[in-house]
């Protein structure tokens, strides 16, 4: 099967515009208080994630004509997982609606892949004998705010550069 494109307001990143770099970390209005016995007690009032997505490649990404006002629907590769012994797990974020989610179980030192659905963001994993871990993984999408990538071009190499950061709307 085939590997999904990044797709950014329903425009795909082309491989022709470099293979894409994609880094994502959570983001969050959290603190950590101290008791008065010095415990710590950490306090979350909410969690999003925020990332950049950048490449080199033979053309520019042809992401100028987004509305970079509104929210964007990013669909990403970078894979998210979960792992246990567990054969049910809810996903921490939405899945790409083009691309399902999948699960594997690990016999041995294996990692083989294995049968799974999923309902209302939980996957279900079917048993594998002989497995000790299960894992779940998905592609997310997000709902995004980000500038126009920042570019460069090499007229000496005939290389365009881009970098776009995003924050989970």
């Amino acid at each position: 099967m085939p590997m999904p494109k990044v797709l950014l307001g329903g425009v795909p990143i082309e491989l022709h515009s470099g293979a894409p770099d994609e880094s994502t970390q959570p983001i969050g209005g959290s603190t950590v208080l101290r008791l008065s016995d010095g415990a710590a007690v950490k306090m979350t009032h909410w969690r999003k994630a925020a990332g950049t997505i950048s490449g080199t490649g033979w053309m520019p990404p042809a992401l100028d004509g987004l509305d970079y006002s509104q929210p964007l629907e990013l669909r990403t590769t970078q894979v998210s997982s979960i792992s246990g012994t567990a054969t049910t797990y809810t996903l921490t974020s939405t899945p790409r609606p083009d691309d399902t989610p999948w699960a594997e179980a690990l016999v041995g030192d294996t990692w083989v892949p294995t049968a799974s659905s999923v309902t209302d963001g939980v996957i279900t994993i079917t048993p594998v004998t002989g497995a000790s871990r299960y894992r779940a993984c998905w592609f997310p999408v997000y709902s995004v705010v980000a500038e126009p990538p920042q570019r460069s071009q090499s007229s000496s190499t005939n290389a365009h550069g881009w970098s776009i950061s995003w924050e989970e709307a």
